[in-house]
């Protein structure tokens, strides 16, 4: 710049604008007031552009006070600025490729989370599970339970059809859930409860709670079909299906409460009682589950398909019903009925049901009155 250009200058300590001049000589830009007092001179090694408006190039200069900066404005004093100091030309492709690598690196970053999230913790979940602590997960699914019960609309919790533990109806279904949880090497014990509700569903919590609402129970026909879900409940518990689907949808929020010790629910389960509600386990889950209802039958004399006639069976007049009940949450595929139905022909044949007469009208009669349109055998 044999001439000098006119810019204004900032120089970082007080909020005045000084009009100057700029002057390239002796490897520096020399920053001279109207008067020609020399306000600034600095290294053209030290400069760099700063980011600014079209037409307009704002400078700044390394060691100099934060806020101090050169504004040149007018394209032609802008390019000739960039023609007199080709480093900055230089400084530029070199911003905009580290611009470019730090653009590229955090989009690969973020695919990498999101392929984690979708694929990696899923099927890293069975294995997390294994090293959750059973009493973690005993007060995690007390968490899940409460957000439950909220996300339902209940303040005051679910209403236990029948609160007395010794009852003849709650002896059965104890005694049925301890037989079927027995070798199976879980370090659970089931708290099996029968709760009003007029969503025709069940569900199997981690920590061992298994909850069998009312209207399930209303649209119920035979005990085969009360036991065989009952017993796949109980089959969710004994495989950690609960726990495994707590981590695989809470994801990375699940994993850092894992590492930092806090799977009390705070972190993990604060918000997931809604998801429970609406969420299915995997197919391999429900396979799982299913196989383990099919042993349960083998031993206890109940047929297992009955499983599939109730999940075909509820939801079918109320829309509401049918977005959260047992079809929803646990979709009843070709396979799955058919698995279900070689299951229930491998039946030994002179053992004694899971519930005499008299056990399974008691567990019938335990939620009152079922309503009149229900069918019952």
């Amino acid at each position: 710049m044999s001439e000098s250009i006119a810019a204004r200058f900032h120089d970082g300590l007080t909020a005045e604008v000084h009009l100057v001049g700029l002057i390239h000589e002796a490897g520096a830009l020399v920053i001279r007031a109207g008067d020609g007092a020399e306000l600034g001179r600095w290294a053209t090694a030290d400069l760099f552009a700063m980011h600014g408006r079209k037409d307009e190039l704002r400078l700044g200069a390394n060691g100099q006070p934060t806020g101090a900066r050169v504004v040149v404005k007018g394209r032609e004093d802008v390019a000739r600025v960039l023609a007199t100091l080709p480093v900055l030309h230089q400084k530029r492709r070199q911003q905009a490729g580290r611009e470019i690598r730090i653009a590229v690196t955090a989009t690969v970053a973020l695919a990498a989370v999101i392929l984690a999230y979708l694929y990696g913790v899923p099927l890293l979940a069975g294995r997390i599970t294994a090293l959750v602590p059973p009493d973690w997960e005993r007060s995690l699914g007390e968490t899940v339970a409460r957000q439950m019960q909220a996300s339902l609309g209940d303040e005051s919790g679910f209403q236990v059809c029948d609160s007395n533990p010794d009852s003849l109806a709650n002896r059965a279904i104890a005694r049925f859930g301890a037989a079927a949880l027995e070798g199976s090497g879980s370090p659970f014990e089931l708290d099996i409860r029968v709760v009003k509700s007029d969503i025709p569903n069940a569900f199997a919590l981690p920590g061992g709670q298994v909850f069998f609402f009312s209207a399930l129970l209303d649209q119920a026909e035979t005990q085969d079909e009360f036991a065989g879900v009952l017993a796949h409940e109980v089959g969710h518990v004994a495989h950690r299906h609960g726990m495994e689907q707590l981590i695989s949808t809470a994801g990375t929020g699940a994993l850092i409460g894992f590492i930092l010790g806090d799977m009390t629910g705070i972190s993990v389960a604060a918000g997931l009682g809604a998801t429970i509600i609406d969420a299915r386990f995997s197919r391999d889950a429900e396979r799982q589950a299913d196989a383990f209802a099919g042993h349960v039958a083998e031993r206890m004399d109940f047929n297992p398909a009955g499983l599939a006639d109730l999940i075909n069976r509820v939801g079918a007049d109320d829309e509401f019903a049918r977005a959260l009940a047992l079809l929803s949450t646990h979709p009843l595929t070709d396979d799955r009925k058919a698995a279900l139905e070689i299951l229930s022909q491998q039946r030994p044949a002179g053992l004694e049901p899971p519930f005499t007469s008299a056990e399974w009208n008691a567990i019938r009669a335990m939620c009152g009155a079922p309503d009149p349109k229900t069918k019952r055998k």
